[in-house]
């Protein structure tokens, strides 16, 4: 039972879920980019500040190529062609020239540790490859001082976290009071993903369109999109645990669907008579449900009556005899054409006056719009003054079924639906939705053609099959 169901909802979330992973990776990638850009901007922008006129146009010459020919030509040369030791110190000599000391070296240590991905990294660690450059302290400070307030780095300051620098420097200006540094956010854009609204509906279509092929009903699906949007939507979620979010939301949908009380047809026998009305359309099983329905009350010690309400249909009132024969129970009939109504009357009336604990009233299959035969069964309705009205639908149907219960529901008002040959429905679509639409429960449900293969309505035994 549910199979096809089963195997159809555990395909479509594990499509719907890979392609929520996959369409974050490219969105992801492209924002960690352009986060990178935006932090070698600020870098840029610091070392502007900072740095003196002369300091500034030698790493703009550095970083961007764009001092002289003379310049560029003099460093490409140096670093290309492995000058001698006495060129680099002429470098050196020159940038210490220019610059305070203690500022050069304190840019070059942050630059050659932290400048990995910037021109200006990548210029100076091909020096540093190449001529092994040694680099000389600026000043010496006590050892236990140095190793308790270990100063950050230039990419330390953009990377981490302003608590950690305090509140006056200047790094710290960079960042927004509740910011993470960029190496967290790096590591929480590649570990979890976020799906926006307008991707969320693009990638439920295909979803949508399988649960319709599965005879949910459109109400349903609206609730199990409801409900999946507010789990996934602006969510920050572990790529892992897409999957395992779908499925829960699922579970959880389905559950607030089902939950309705299934009640216990001999909880009804305090009235006496009880008066069961049964429904339908051509075809859903009507007349063999009421048999079984008549032998579930014989097992409880209930004495019953049948009517045969169809007195339209060729052969029905034949059927229902024989099932009145098999039960050893009494059969109220008239002849064919007669007013299905006074067969009911007169159904009821034996059963008061012969003390029977249920009357179970027949009817002939109508479709909800044809209003002459809807008329009919309101007139049987004021007639017999049944307990309860209860509608039979084919699970097979689908949509349909669902359909005609709600028609049905608003013609005449339904208390519950037994649903038959919910053994062979691979889909299972209609069990889930029926109640959920019409508001009414499932009594029953027929899962065979046994007088015992009628079974009370399990949502847990519903759900374990979905599983």
């Amino acid at each position: 039972m549910f199979n096809l169901l089963k195997k159809t909802l555990s395909n479509v979330v594990s499509k719907f879920s890979k392609s929520v992973e996959e369409s974050e990776v490219e969105s992801l990638k492209s924002e960690v980019k352009k986060e990178k850009e935006s932090e070698v901007e600020s870098l840029k922008s610091e070392v502007k500040k900072e740095a003196k006129e002369s300091e500034v146009e030698s790493l703009k010459s550095e970083v961007k190529k764009e001092a002289k020919e003379s310049e560029v030509e003099s460093l490409k040369s140096e670093v290309k062609k492995e000058a001698k030791e006495s060129e680099v110190e002429s470098l050196k000599s020159e940038v210490k020239k220019e610059a305070k000391e203690s500022e050069v070296e304190s840019l070059k240590s942050e630059v050659k540790k932290e400048a990995k991905e910037s021109e200006v990294r990548s210029q100076k660690s091909e020096v540093k490859e190449k001529k092994a450059v040694e680099e000389k302290p600026h000043e010496k400070k006590p050892k236990e001082e140095v190793e308790e307030k270990p100063k950050p780095g230039f990419f330390a300051k953009l990377l981490g976290k302003k608590e950690e620098l305090g509140e006056e420097t200047p790094d710290s200006r960079l960042q927004t009071p509740d910011s993470q540094g960029f190496a967290e956010k790096l590591t929480g854009a590649f570990t979890k993903t976020k799906i926006s609204e307008e991707k969320f509906e693009e990638l439920f279509w295909d979803m949508e369109i399988t649960l319709l092929q599965n005879n949910m009903a459109r109400k349903v699906i609206e609730k199990i999109k409801e409900d999946l949007k507010g789990e996934l939507v602006d969510k920050l979620i572990p790529r892992k645990g897409i999957a395992e979010t779908i499925n829960k939301s699922l579970e959880k949908s389905l559950n607030e669907i089902l939950d309705f009380k299934v009640p216990d047809l001999m909880s009804f026998t305090d009235k006496k008579p009880l008066i069961l009305l049964f429904v339908g359309i051509n075809g859903s099983g009507k007349t063999t449900t009421i048999a079984k329905i008549a032998k579930r009350f014989q097992d409880n010690n209930k004495s019953c009556v049948l009517v045969a309400g169809d007195t339209f249909r060729a052969a029905a009132i034949q059927q229902l005899e024989e099932h009145a024969n098999n039960l050893k129970t009494k059969i109220i009939k008239h002849d064919y054409g007669a007013d299905p109504a006074a067969v009911a009357f007169d159904g009821v009336k034996y059963a008061e006056a012969h003390n029977i604990d249920v009357v179970l009233i027949d009817t002939a299959g109508r479709l909800h719009t044809n209003q002459n035969l809807m008329d009919e069964l309101k007139k049987i309705k004021r007639v017999a003054n049944p307990d309860k009205i209860i509608y039979v639908g084919e699970s097979i149907t689908g949509n349909d079924c669902i359909e005609q219960a709600s028609k049905y529901n608003e013609a005449i008002g339904i208390d519950g639906v037994v649903l038959t040959k919910v053994d062979v429905d691979e889909k299972g679509g209609t069990p889930i939705s029926i109640a959920y639409v019409t508001e009414k429960p499932i009594w029953l449900i027929g899962v065979g053609q046994n007088y015992e293969d009628l079974i009370p309505f399990d949502k847990a035994k519903i759900l374990e099959n979905l599983k």
